[in-house]
């Protein structure tokens, strides 16, 4: 069994946390040292390795890690040949992708990819610019930034392309954007050859099932009660599930038991109108998992 080991990659920096936390859901306790690059696991055939989000997707690539979670803009900046496991939409501050953007100055006359001919451009993305321009058939220069991107329009440079979430840092910075050039969700990627080894894969597929499960629960709990069989049809037009509700016969014949899975935004509009459709016993619950 000593070679039963999966080595996995645990991004650092912005996406450190979301992911121990996303761990956790999934049943798996990821406890992270400042002081170490070895994570513990409380699963004794994975082994964790901290890596920038930036890197993961070359060392797994080179079969210096198995397995590892990174953005998918990342998998395209380093045009790295790895295996995409699992899609796993989750960030530092929303449910959303994140986008690379092509910005200008508020001010600029630049307003189309193609204005950028001859132009400057910073961005920490210099291989994903390098191919959205190529893509587009414009010749610029593309210099990497060290940081603090959005504050060189317009004296050092005449665009960015900088990524985003809510585009509230580049509206501080008084820029503006003209083209969306990658949006990106984090993945579960995998060496191609670990992949193809048996054990792996199905250590990788079982570990992105339940990730997966905990990121399709998210927003969305259970709901329980009881309703007469004579109300049972009214009950059930005006009750939205993620499938078919469940509906279970009680000892008294003349009333039934309903389960279903709606998006928890809904349940103060939805359980008084159950209430005033007949519905009784009315119990809503957590759901930590969704696995269709």
């Amino acid at each position: 069994m000593a070679d039963k080991i999966l080595k996995l990659g645990i991004p650092a920096g912005s996406l450190q946390d979301a992911t121990a936390k996303l761990f956790k859901k999934a049943g798996y306790n990821i406890t992270i040292s400042s002081r170490s690059y070895y994570p513990s696991i409380d699963d004794p055939e994975i082994e964790c390795l901290t890596i920038r989000a930036q890197e993961m997707a070359r060392y797994v690539q080179q079969g210096i890690l198995d397995a590892g979670i990174t953005g998918h803009d990342w998998v395209v900046e380093t045009n790295a040949d790895v295996k995409e496991v699992c899609e796993l939409v989750f960030s530092k501050v929303s449910r959303k992708p994140v986008r690379w953007v092509l910005a200008v100055p508020e001010d600029s006359n630049i307003n189309s990819v193609q204005d950028l001919q001859g132009k400057r451009i910073a961005t920490e993305a210099v291989g994903l610019t390098n191919q959205y321009l190529e893509k587009h058939g414009v010749t610029a220069e593309v210099e990497f930034s060290w940081g603090a991107t959005e504050v060189k329009p317009p004296r050092l440079v005449d665009a960015i392309v900088e990524v985003t979430e809510t585009g509230s840092s580049l509206r501080a910075n008084n820029l503006r954007i003209i083209d969306v050039v990658l949006e990106s969700t984090t993945r579960l990627i995998a060496n191609r050859d670990a992949y193809a080894d048996s054990w792996k894969q199905q250590k990788l597929n079982d570990l992105a099932l339940m990730l997966q499960s905990c990121l399709s629960a998210e927003g969305k709990v259970g709901l329980m009660l009881n309703v007469r069989r004579k109300d049972l049809e009214q009950v059930l037009e005006g009750l939205p599930a993620l499938q078919q509700p469940t509906v279970s016969s009680l000892s008294d014949p003349d009333w039934v038991a309903i389960s279903t899975i709606i998006e928890e935004s809904i349940v103060r509009t939805i359980v008084p109108q159950l209430k005033n459709a007949g519905a009784t016993g009315i119990v809503e619950f957590p759901i930590n998992k969704i696995i269709d």
